[in-house]
């Protein structure tokens, strides 16, 4: 018997493939590749931070949620969040992992199954941006486990990746072409995800 399995993804840029020739991103290819036929809604905004994505979450997600469906929550942020402007980052670490753990609790809450991507890396923005996302993404897998919410790590193997690194630098020095989207794309398409739609509860 079929589910009617509705997901929405928020985020920043990242979740709304900006720069990918084919117009896909990530998500698109990681829909492209799940078995299960769902329902998706791509509601990322580019350079939105974790305080914009809270901000507007509940607003956008509640409408594209139906009862009695099996609706989910993928939410990707924290790269805008680590880029320094006006001699800081433009969201505290400390407040980044407040927003996500109010968008968890309020999804448990509406019994919304969530899932959560970390934040891909800024290229361009250098060392010390990376440096920042690792931590951070760290400290979201740990909020993300206290509340037995599945978290995929993207960061690490993103900066290493020499496609995802290349069209960035060849871009806008931020968002890849199809190649790095493709990676990004299998970093989601672990068990996990698979799994996830399968069985959100595990």
């Amino acid at each position: 018997m079929s589910r009617d399995i509705r997901v929405s993804f928020i985020g920043d840029s990242f979740v709304q493939g900006i720069g990918d020739p084919e117009h896909r991103g990530w998500v698109g290819r990681v829909l492209q590749a799940t078995a299960h036929e769902v329902t998706a809604f791509n509601l990322g905004i580019r350079r939105n931070t974790s305080d914009d994505v809270l901000r507007r979450c509940w607003q956008e997600v509640e409408p594209r949620t139906l009862p009695g469906a099996d609706n989910r929550l993928v939410v990707s942020f924290g790269s805008n969040d680590t880029v320094e402007e006006d001699g800081g980052v433009r969201v505290d670490p400390a407040r980044c992992l407040d927003n996500l753990a109010s968008i968890l609790d309020e999804s448990e809450r509406r019994a919304v199954t969530a899932l959560v991507v970390g934040p891909p890396p800024v290229v361009g923005a250098g060392e010390g941006h990376l440096r920042r996302a690792l931590e951070l993404a760290e400290e979201m897998a740990a909020t993300c486990r206290r509340r037995q919410v599945p978290f995929i790590a993207t960061t690490r193997a993103l900066a290493e990746d020499a496609t995802w690194a290349g069209e960035a630098l060849a871009g806008d020095g931020a968002h890849p072409g199809s190649g790095g989207y493709t990676k990004l794309a299998d970093l989601v398409l672990t068990d996990l995800w698979h799994d996830w739609i399968t069985d959100p509860r595990r």
